[in-house]
């Protein structure tokens, strides 16, 4: 950083930097500027070196901290790159590449900065840094600078166009503004207001907000790699001189950094995050935005434009345009969905858009394709030990809302599958998408009962298998079995609590004092056990003959469900299940002993079909819809937050600082 600096450990004791941040002002029309603004940084390639990099500002930053409010040059070099702004358009458009490269070295700059600034001062004190500019020779007007950058990167993210040649000033755009609201990360309280906040919901922003969201969606969906070097982007001049080494700046530094590692890369971080650099941030960057609290007297636009956008596709008008809606294909952003959901960022965008914008839910849940969304879904939780507790949380909380829809439940049986590579605990050659989904989601269920126990997380588990029950179909012999084995372990956990506070009750001799907790263990297990009961029961009242798979199942294990007959908690939903049990063991007897598995099966399809419905008794549907908790920022933020922490590119923050999160959260 800095006129022909090209390792991490000469910042310090580069000339053009010890000038900006020195003890003389410079005149924004100095040629000086120019000379700065053509380094060849060769950016760090190894993990870890975006650490060194953030180590090797911070002196710098400090001491123009201390001198800025003599000199004005942080003010100066912002003006710069605001200068430069205003032609970037038409420098693209003639392919002036070296003054695209310099407008973005100052951003560069101007990001370092800005970053240690925030972690330095407040927005007050960071609002003077950007008015400290009377001293400066040459400085112009006393303008709120701060917004005019801000301003300045929206205009530059909306308006130009992604080429080979802006992908970087792109990046760095959105990087700087996403550095812009890091004020969150060292408060432990949620931001509700603020100088940025107000500036990019209120001021003159505002009116930019949908171009910005649709933008941001569209790099998203883009996916566009870093492109790689060109050759000989400029031809190098004498060594020293205002072009030299250019072309390895441009290209080998940068590319490097986004496909080997880089700046980005830290132990842990998905590497398609640094090879999809602008996707990534441009995602980041728009949970960040959407999920800003509203203002006292604002709301929050970006929420607005999320909520409403509409399909390209979507021809209708409507009586009142929602404020800030933009159309945008549907069908493009639906893949990209698709595509990416490995990434926790990807699967809280798909979460957002499910739960806040009707029209794309509408949309998803008309696709025939279904299972290109649900698949990748379904395989975040089937490696729910390798995966964070929120973007657990999240995949299930998106089957939820899916299962809320009965066209959906009825659609996912008639989804035949085969060979699921990523199933490994049996080979499965076939078996419908709606089965696969029971599967995983009772295998959840299960390993949330012996690692994490979190209440939330099976309740919502089960509460997707009650939306689906009245339309379970054909279940595949091995999700009947699953099901039934969960209520085994269910039975067999409320034996084991019941025992022990027994035991503990009989150990202290009348002092009942320990017994409130065994309660309230085998209120949770008995809710759980009640919730499966229901489960079954719904499907036998709704679908018996479309399931011989669970009735055999329900057959072969009935000795489970004797205990509980007698439960004043089960009574009145064991009375189906023993008519079901009963009905089927008679007809069973009547065809004999040492019957063979197919044999058994012929004859539980023919008993469903003469079971008189009106036997077994009505219930209320079961039917579960998601909503979200009060004050849902207090989860939301320090996600995202966590994210950006952890899969931003190229950026790196000392967590000792961090007050948002704990490092080990998520």
């Amino acid at each position: 950083m800095g006129a022909n600096t090209s390792q991490v450990t000469d910042l310090s004791e580069n000339t053009s930097l010890k000038a900006l941040v020195g003890t003389e002002s410079i005149s924004e029309n100095d040629p000086f500027w120019n000379q700065l603004n053509s380094f060849t940084f060769i950016t760090p390639k190894k993990s870890g070196d975006s650490k060194l990099l953030e180590e090797a500002v911070v002196p710098l930053a400090k001491t123009l901290i201390q001198n800025n409010p003599r000199t004005g040059n942080f003010g100066a070099l912002v003006r710069v790159f605001l200068g430069r702004t205003k032609e970037l358009k038409i420098s693209t458009e003639c392919q002036d590449q070296l003054f695209i490269w310099q407008a973005h070295n100052a951003l560069f700059m101007i990001r370092c900065l800005v970053k240690v600034f925030i972690r330095e001062m407040s927005e007050e004190e960071l609002l003077q840094q950007f008015s400290f500019q009377e001293r400066a020779p040459g400085s112009s007007g006393s303008e709120d600078l701060l917004e005019e950058l801000l301003l300045n990167l929206v205009h530059l993210i909306v308006e130009v166009p992604l080429l080979d040649i802006t992908y970087s000033i792109l990046f760095e755009a959105v990087t700087t503004l996403l550095i812009f609201f890091s004020y969150q990360l060292f408060h432990k309280d949620i931001l509700r207001d603020g100088l940025i906040y107000q500036h990019i919901m209120k001021g003159r922003c505002l009116e930019l907000t949908s171009r910005l969201v649709k933008t941001l969606l569209y790099n998203f969906i883009r996916q566009e790699k870093c492109p790689p070097p060109a050759a000989h982007i400029f031809e190098p001049k004498a060594e020293g001189g205002l072009l030299y080494g250019l072309a390895s700046g441009v290209a080998s530094g940068l590319w490097s950094v986004f496909t080997l590692g880089g700046a980005g890369s830290r132990a842990g971080i998905d590497q398609d995050n640094n090879l999809l650099p602008l996707s990534n941030q441009s995602l980041l960057l728009l949970l960040v935005l959407a999920n800003l609290t509203d203002g006292p007297d604002w709301p929050n636009p970006f929420r607005q434009a999320i909520t409403c956008f509409r399909n390209t596709q979507d021809t209708s008008s409507l009586p009142v345009e929602p404020p800030h809606t933009f159309q945008i294909n549907f069908n493009s952003l639906y893949t990209a969905l698709c595509e990416q959901q490995r990434s926790d960022q990807a699967t809280l965008l798909l979460y957002t858009l499910l739960h806040q914008n009707a029209n794309m839910r509408t949309y998803i849940l008309s696709r025939t394709d279904m299972d290109n969304l649900v698949l990748p879904i379904l395989e975040i939780l089937y490696h729910v030990e390798d995966r964070n507790s929120h973007h657990v949380y999240m995949a299930l909380i998106i089957l939820l809302i899916l299962t809320e829809d009965d066209a959906f439940n009825r659609s996912i049986h008639e989804v035949v599958l085969k060979n699921i590579s990523w199933y490994t605990e049996r080979s499965l050659t076939e078996i419908s998408l709606g089965s696969l989904l029971i599967l995983v989601v009772i295998r959840t269920i299960q390993f949330n009962m012996t690692r994490t126990r979190d209440k939330y997380l099976h309740t919502n588990c089960l509460a997707a298998l009650a939306n689906m029950s009245a339309q379970f179909r054909s279940l595949h012999q091995y999700a009947a079995q699953r099901i039934i084995s969960l209520f085994a372990l269910l039975s067999k956990k409320h034996n084991k609590v019941l025992e022990q506070a027994t035991q503990s009750l009989r150990g202290r001799q009348g002092d009942n004092t320990a017994l409130p907790d065994y309660a309230q263990d085998l209120n949770v297990i008995e809710e759980v056990i009640r919730m499966m009961l229901e489960i079954i029961n719904s499907c036998l009242c709704n679908s018996l003959h479309h399931n011989p798979n669970l009735v055999y199942a329900l057959l072969y294990k009935r000795e489970l469900f004797e205990q509980f007959r007698s439960h004043p908690s089960f009574q009145d939903i064991m009375q189906n299940l023993d008519t079901v049990i009963g009905f089927f063991s008679q007809r069973l007897e009547q065809a004999g002993s040492d019957l063979s598995v197919e044999r058994v099966q012929e004859v539980i399809m023919k008993g469903a079909q003469a079971l008189p419905k009106d036997r077994l008794k009505k219930f209320p549907e079961l039917k579960f819809k998601y909503v979200e908790e009060d004050q849902p920022e207090d989860f939301f933020i320090p996600y995202v937050w966590s994210l950006v922490f952890n899969s931003g590119v190229g950026l790196h923050w000392n967590p000792h600082g961090i007050e948002l999160f704990s490092m080990d959260s998520g």
